[in-house]
């Protein structure tokens, strides 16, 4: 694979440059500078507007994958993230079986070796993410395992995750929970607020995240390991996690682009036009008050939110493609969250800013390194225009499902493709 990259910014955690020619020959990059000679055999990219970054990894993907392939498979999901400018995924281990042995683990390492697209596994904290009994964290982890949750089946069980941290400790493993009370959540359809009460809708309070935060914050002091808090949606739970880190706590924690972006009233507008209570709108977490939209991209802007995640959670057309009260939680996010972040958070996060946080602080957390845009290193490359104007159609969508409510709306950028592993996906 020879390309040539003309007149691209390259855009780090820390900077924006200049336009500049990237060479790639061979899957790394022979040459950066300015009006690079087209070489021998080469396919020539010269987009205006475009730009370059370090490829982004996205936390938390459902792939659905073995088990639901009628909803996604390893395959279509990495061609959703390719769209997404996603260059690999640490995906959640919600299968059927789930993942939580070695076995599943070299199953999805096996299946997506050659692929445009890193997928790495992340393992089971319980057997069959039931929550019972812990499950084989140091065979997973050294099948290649990046680190340890039951995904959306948040771990209930306290003395489970203390366990789960403490053995994890060994080798410095990471565990990552939800934070969700089920039994006060109970059977709540979206945040418990005015918004709720006006569509007669069964509210989840905040409390039913904000009681966990504090108690998986207070297992994490005394096991002292490693603990990732994955999709913050609520004012109190940033302040939690901001004083923990204050106090030295080893917690890193992450939002969902959708609940930085929209609130409960987005779900109350809906439901006055054509096509009322879109239940593409129903997410866990759900959807917010503008309040704790505000404090969710202050902690996102301070640090005390160190990534977005895309919350990719695919759904079939029979799963919600009903009334609002029986569809499943969850939208597809990977094709769509740098048009989200770009349209609406441009005001709040400097591009370098915004690409650390969609897909190059993943990485440190989860122990990998952020690829370097410098001669002789691998290409591992995102490829964007901030700036591009453009409608979201299906046409866009890559995933198997289309359990989106984006379909139609105008946004303000675009990711134009990813070059990783010797392979270029391009979406132009």
């Amino acid at each position: 694979m020879n390309l040539l990259l003309k007149n691209v910014r390259l855009v780090t955690a820390t900077e924006q440059t200049d336009p500049q020619d990237i060479l790639i020959r061979g899957g790394h990059i022979e040459a950066i500078g300015t009006d690079l000679p087209t070489a021998e055999n080469a396919e020539i990219w010269d987009v205006a507007g475009a730009c370059a970054s370090p490829g982004w990894l996205d936390v938390g993907t459902q792939t659905a994958d073995p088990g639901y392939e009628h909803r996604e498979d390893l395959h279509s999901v990495i061609y959703a993230a390719a769209a997404g400018g996603y260059t690999a995924l640490a995906s959640f281990p919600n299968t059927e079986p789930a993942v939580h042995s070695k076995s599943e683990i070299l199953y999805v390492l096996n299946k997506t070796g050659g692929e445009p697209v890193a997928v790495y596994p992340i393992g089971a904290v319980s057997s069959g993410c039931l929550g019972k009994d812990l499950a084989e964290l140091f065979d997973m982890h050294h099948a290649g395992a990046i680190a340890f949750s039951d995904g959306q089946k948040s771990v209930q069980d306290a003395g489970l995750l203390l366990r789960a941290i403490q053995y994890a400790q060994a080798f410095n493993g990471l565990v990552i929970n939800i934070p969700h009370h089920q039994t006060i959540a109970g059977a709540g359809q979206m945040h418990e607020g005015v918004a709720s009460t006006m569509l007669g809708l069964k509210g989840l309070p905040a409390l039913a995240e904000e009681l966990m935060v504090q108690r998986d914050l207070s297992l994490l002091e005394y096991a002292n390991g490693r603990l990732h808090l994955h999709l913050l949606s609520t004012a109190r739970s940033v302040e939690l996690v901001r004083a923990a880190k204050k106090a030295g706590l080893p917690v890193t924690a992450s939002v969902a682009i959708a609940n930085l972006c929209f609130t409960d009233r987005t779900i109350l507008g809906d439901a006055s036009a054509q096509g009322a209570f879109e239940s593409n709108w129903k997410v866990l977490p759900p959807l917010r008050s503008a309040a704790d939209v505000a404090a969710l991209i202050e902690g996102l802007a301070d640090g005390t939110i160190d990534f977005i995640a895309t919350n990719h959670t695919p759904w079939h057309d029979e799963a919600k493609n009903l009334e609002f009260p029986y569809a499943e939680f969850g939208m597809i996010g990977l094709e769509t969250a740098f048009a989200l972040a770009c349209t609406y958070l441009h005001e709040y996060l400097s591009l370098p800013q915004l690409v650390e946080k969609l897909g190059l602080a993943s990485r440190r957390i989860l122990g990998l390194p952020v690829s370097e845009i410098a001669v002789d290193a691998k290409a591992d490359l995102t490829l964007f225009d901030p700036n591009r104007e453009w409608t979201f159609t299906t046409q866009h969508i890559a995933s198997k499902s289309k359990n989106t409510p984006f379909v139609g709306q105008h946004f303000r950028g675009k990711v134009l493709g990813i070059v990783h592993r010797g392979r270029v996906v391009r979406n132009f």
